[in-house]
């Protein structure tokens, strides 16, 4: 249905010429991913052997004694890197497969390679073995998707963005600074912020612009021990960039917490495995010098 949709438009806003060559393309980018996932399939595992078929009484004993006990192990972080076909429609189908299985996406990220055609995509979940490996199969059949990839096992080097937004003010200031919390709670805190006013009378304005420069400064130490960035200065917030390990930011976040988040954004992990150290030197040998070229005894003097 939706082929026959898309050549009407193609037929219909391109010459004749042009809209054969562009649905030759788009057949070809879907066949080719095809072809190429039966013929590593072929060379991996060879033939599939013809088998007859059951009886009802193997099928019975199949049931009744074969059938796998529920698994006990808990259910572990998994990583799986899809190199999928540059066209619309793949994203939605991906992580409708994983949805359908019940898997919680904890992140997904997917973005252009060097390749104009062929995108990478990240997605890290928890679950089990058993389920992890019949979601992979089951991505694999998708037409667009080229190879699914099982990072669980693998030495990676794992990045995530993460931009933050802290006040400097001090966190009794920080209702204050929330949109939200001042349109919700707008009538609840105009008599705190009177009250407030009115204590706060005899506080000179260089104690204030000193607080709020000693906040300023830990909030940049703290980023410099993290390999972090300050990307923004305001009068009452600075925005910090750093780029770590998911469990690195996380701690972050939780030291700036006590400066009052104002507003954060991750961008979700990105993977790549890690090159392995080949050892290019000669190995030794076995026997050595001294071994091979024994003294005789018989040979040195009396003494």
């Amino acid at each position: 249905m939706l082929g026959s949709i898309t050549s009407r438009v193609i037929s219909s806003s391109y010459p004749s010429t042009v809209a054969r060559r562009l649905l030759a393309n788009q057949a070809a980018s879907s066949t080719s991913a095809i072809s190429f996932k039966k013929h590593i399939r072929q060379r991996r595992y060879g033939p599939v052997p013809a088998a007859p078929p059951p009886t009802a009484e193997d099928a019975v004993t199949n049931i009744l004694y074969n059938t796998p006990a529920p698994s006990k192990e808990p259910e572990s972080r998994h990583i799986l890197n899809c190199l999928v076909q540059n066209e619309p429609g793949v994203l939605s189908r991906v992580s409708g497969i994983l949805a359908g299985r019940g898997f919680n996406i904890e992140s997904l990220v997917v973005a252009k390679t060097e390749v104009p055609d062929l995108s990478r995509m990240t997605v890290i979940f928890d679950g089990y073995n058993v389920q992890i490996e019949q979601a992979r199969r089951q991505l694999e059949d998708l037409v667009p998707v080229w190879a699914v990839l099982d990072y669980t096992k693998t030495k990676l080097v794992e990045r995530e963005l993460l931009l933050i937004k802290v006040s400097i003010l001090g966190p009794e200031h920080l209702h204050e600074q929330l949109p939200t919390t001042k349109l919700d709670n707008k009538v609840e805190y105009e008599d705190e912020n009177i009250n407030r006013y009115e204590s706060e009378k005899h506080i000179a304005p260089s104690d204030t612009l000193r607080e709020t420069f000693s906040h300023l400064r830990a909030l940049t130490e703290l980023t410099r021990l993290f390999d972090g960035k300050v990307v923004d200065v305001s009068s009452d917030s600075v925005i910090i960039e750093l780029c770590a390990k998911s469990e690195r930011l996380s701690s972050f976040m939780k030291l700036c917490k006590p400066f009052g988040i104002l507003e954060a954004s991750r961008t979700g992990v990105m993977a790549m495995p890690r090159s392995p150290v080949h050892d290019h030197y000669e190995p030794q040998t076995e026997h050595s010098y001294e071994e091979t070229e024994a003294v005789d005894a018989t040979t040195l003097p009396p003494g």
